[in-house]
């Protein structure tokens, strides 16, 4: 462990599971004190639990990102017990809630949900974030796009494309408004990563089985990805640990791709 992190609190939404729960063991093992956000609590606590059995310090907050009363919430308790927030990693999300169509049969409950929770939830967070790193006087904050942020997969998942184009808008902005504050802002734009959207959860329960459907979609777009196989878990969450580190001290603004080459095609 380089201790990257020693003396420093970083707070994680969507810690429970997928990149948020390899970033939550990544950030412990180099040091810092971590929360973890999830609205589901079974995975927080086993995160947790797994952090405290490896001599690492961190708590869990049942949080809904898209509401803005729990947000300020976390934030809150974050800084009762801890003191204080040095970086905090926006990454939680949700994938699709209804099936890819033309534009004008999309549910308008799905469209919701899907923007309520990837956008305005990380637009929550960086508005009860920031004040509490400007205290401070320096900070880093992630937030997780996506590669369809970057470029459309054309596949009829209008809500999540835009939301995650939103994310990186939002980024882009509050990087360039904090500039000179001590705060830098930076996104992941991950590829096709093997979580529990994608039908390969992570971690993955000893007794799972991904669908046939699941198995067929990871070939197909395999085929297409340069390197050849999808992304792990903590491949994203050491991009994303790396970004809020003072080793990336000269990076803000960035929209970074880690999608095994796909946007050099």
């Amino acid at each position: 462990m380089s201790g990257q992190f020693l003396n420093k609190v970083a707070l994680v939404t969507g810690g429970s599971s997928g990149i948020g729960w390899a970033a939550s063991l990544i950030f412990a093992r180099e040091g810092a004190k971590v929360v973890i956000a999830d609205i589901e609590a079974p995975g927080g606590h086993e995160v947790v639990k797994k952090i405290k059995e490896s001599g690492g310090d961190a708590i869990f907050i049942e949080t809904d990102v898209k509401i803005a009363a729990e947000v300020e919430a976390m934030v809150s308790k974050t800084i009762e017990i801890y003191g204080r927030l040095d970086c905090a990693f926006n990454n939680a999300a949700i994938g699709e809630c209804g099936e890819p169509d033309d534009l004008d049969k999309i549910d308008e409950g799905w469209w919701d949900d899907v923007v309520n929770t990837n956008m305005k939830g990380v637009w929550l967070c960086m508005k009860y974030e920031i004040p509490q790193i400007l205290k401070q006087g320096k900070g880093a904050i992630v937030n997780t796009a996506s590669l369809t942020a970057l470029i459309s997969t054309s596949d009829g998942n209008y809500p999540y494309d835009a939301s995650k184009a939103g994310v990186a808008g939002l980024t882009k902005c509050a990087a360039l408004y904090h500039a000179r504050s001590g705060i830098r802002v930076n996104a992941i734009c991950p590829g096709t990563t093997a979580t529990r959207l994608t039908g390969f959860p992570y971690p993955c329960p000893p007794d799972y089985m991904p669908t046939e459907d699941a198995v067929e979609r990871r070939k197909r777009i395999e085929e297409i990805i340069p390197l050849g196989r999808w992304a792990q878990p903590p491949e994203q969450a050491e991009v994303a640990v790396w970004l809020c580190s003072d080793a990336a001290s000269y990076v803000t603004g960035h929209m970074m791709a880690v999608d095994g080459g796909c946007l050099a095609q």
